[in-house]
Order: C-alpha cells, then sequence, then structure tokens
C-alpha cells in the first residue's frame, strides 16, 4: 500500500452528505439559512454593542468576542460545504485543507475558553457587585479576551502541525462535509498515539474544564440568585444565566460526544450531524438567545433603529 505525506496530496475530496442524496439539499438549505442568520445576527448584535454606549459593560465587551469569534467559526466550516454544493465540485487544496483545519480548530477551541470567562464574569457580576467594576475592569477584561484568543490560536496550531506530519495510505477522501481533524485521521495508516494524546490533553484542557468552571460558577449563581428576596432581581439574574446555560449545554455536549468518547467508536455519520450543531446551530442561537431574552439589548436596538434615517422613515412617531 502506497504511503504519501499529507503535505504530498494536491486535492482531498469531501463526501460531505452524498450518502443521503434525498435529504442533501434539505441540509444544504437549512445550512445556507443557519449561515446567513448566524451573520445577520452576529453582526447586528456587534454593532449594537459598539453602538450604544450603555452597552459597554465587561458583559457585552465578552459577547461582542463571541460574536465576532462566531461569525469567523461558521464561514471556516459552513462556507466551504456551502460553495461545494453550488458548484458541484467536493474538492479542496492542501493549502485551504490546511488553513479550514487550522482556523475551524482555532475559533472552536477560543470558544471553549471564551464562554468560561462569560460564566465567570456573570458569577463576578451576581455574586460580588460592589467588586465587579474593580475585579472586571477593562485592563482585564481585554487580558482575558486576548488570553482566550491566544489559547486557542495556539492549540488549534499545535494540532494542525501534528497532523501535517502523518501520512496516509493514498487515499484524500474525506468522509465529512469540512476538515473536521477526527475525519482526516482516519486517512491515516501510521501510528497516530502521539497526535491522539496531543489532541487528548488539549481536549481535556478546553473542554472538561473549561465546562467544569462553568458549573461552579452558575451553582454559586443559583446559590446567589435563591437569596435574593427581590422577585425581580432573581428573576433578571436567572434569565440572563439561563441563556448563557443553553448556548453552553449545545456547545459543550456535542464536543464533548464527539472529542472525549472511546476511540473504538466509529460514528462518522453522526459526527457530521454534531459539527452541524456546534458549527452552524450554535453560533446562528448566541445572538438570538442574548438579544431576545436581554431587555439591554433589546431597548438598545429599538434606540438604533430609531435613529437610523432608513429605519426612521417607517417607523411611526407619536406626538405625545
Amino acid at each position: 500500500m502506497v504511503k504519501a505525506n499529507l503535505t504530498v496530496i494536491s486535492n482531498f475530496i469531501f463526501l460531505g452528505f452524498t450518502r443521503y442524496p434525498k435529504v442533501e439539499v434539505i441540509i444544504f438549505v437549512l445550512c445556507l439559512l443557519m449561515y446567513l442568520i448566524t451573520l445577520l445576527g452576529n453582526i447586528i448584535l456587534m454593532s449594537i454593542t459598539i453602538l450604544d454606549s450603555h452597552l459597554h459593560k465587561p458583559v457585552y465587551f465578552f459577547l461582542s468576542n463571541l460574536s465576532f469569534l462566531d461569525i469567523w467559526y461558521t464561514s471556516s466550516a459552513l462556507t466551504p460545504m456551502l460553495t461545494n454544493f453550488v458548484s458541484g465540485k467536493n474538492t479542496i487544496s492542501f493549502s485551504g485543507y490546511a488553513t479550514q483545519m487550522y482556523f475551524s480548530l482555532a475559533m472552536g477551541s477560543t470558544e471553549c475558553v471564551l464562554l468560561s470567562t462569560m460564566a465567570y464574569d456573570r458569577y463576578v457580576a451576581i455574586c460580588n457587585p460592589l467588586r465587579y467594576p474593580i475585579i472586571m475592569n477593562k485592563r482585564a477584561c481585554v487580558q482575558i479576551a486576548a488570553g482566550s484568543w491566544m489559547t486557542g490560536c495556539l492549540t488549534a496550531l499545535v494540532e494542525t502541525v501534528s497532523v501535517l506530519q502523518l501520512s496516509v495510505c493514498g487515499s484524500s477522501i474525506i468522509n465529512h462535509f469540512t476538515c473536521e481533524i477526527l475525519a482526516v485521521l482516519k486517512l491515516v495508516c501510521v501510528d497516530t498515539s502521539r497526535v491522539q494524546l496531543i489532541m487528548l490533553v488539549i481536549s481535556v484542557l478546553l473542554l472538561p474544564m473549561p465546562m467544569l468552571l462553568i458549573c461552579v460558577s452558575y451553582a454559586f449563581i443559583l446559590s446567589n440568585i435563591l437569596r435574593i428576596s427581590s422577585v425581580d432581581g432573581g428573576s433578571k439574574a436567572f434569565s440572563t444565566c439561563a441563556a448563557h446555560l443553553t448556548v453552553v449545554v449545545l456547545f459543550y455536549g456535542t464536543a464533548l460526544s464527539m472529542y472525549l468518547k472511546p476511540s473504538a467508536v466509529d460514528s462518522q455519520e453522526i459526527d457530521k450531524f454534531m459539527a452541524l450543531v456546534y458549527a452552524g446551530l450554535t453560533p446562528m442561537l448566541n445572538p438570538i438567545i442574548y438579544s431576545l431574552r436581554n431587555k439591554e439589548v433589546k431597548v438598545a436596538m429599538k434606540k438604533l433603529l430609531i435613529r437610523n434615517p432608513l429605519c426612521a422613515f417607517s417607523i411611526p412617531h407619536s406626538k405625545s
């Protein structure tokens, strides 16, 4: 059997969802809608948090980072699949393959860290409100966000370089719709124990540990909410946390089931749909959940629409 280094292969072929010809068009339409909603929702949310001075707070600073991240994350995962479906060519060059793998890993890893920092931010805001401006000052927020991005980018670089050094047995067909690292490893015919160890260490650092931090943060938050005498205050805090927790469960749940499952379990077809959840559905839900369940964001959105001359023309103003 002929072996070839990954760097020697000029093109890769995606199987995508070709095994499901009856639903492939439906999957394409759903992915296109998810991508467009993700772009529109996150761009609007970023614009609101930047333009409205009342939203210049740590929670919205992290939220704008998450929106920017989700745009890149979804673009790196879904855009090639959508393009290949329209063009009818399910191929990708080596440079495109390496770039897509790196960006998908980097954005996904960064989101793992960023979601945990958002949970910590909510913990400080609710459990230590008097010290919140001191602990989560502007410098600290920038450092935390920068640390999240650096962690995601560096770990992705380590994983990508490790995989690119492996050899495959002549096949360049990837049973996935994107350059998912687990699908690429299926092509390798040499010992992958070193790469799997690297991935295991990184996965433990970026999945269970941030998830544990989130669970501990919300345990303290829930305990504090139960002691709040004001019904309105407790309801507002619980609503904010519930929105964040919804995203967390969707994102970490699918990622944990993929990256920390036993190596003997072969579930590539299921993995494709799980990848759609954490790379497509979750980024789409982020702006919807945070905007629809957050009073400050809704108020800021109304102000922005009223101030916009294009929108103001169609909005009747009361004389009272």
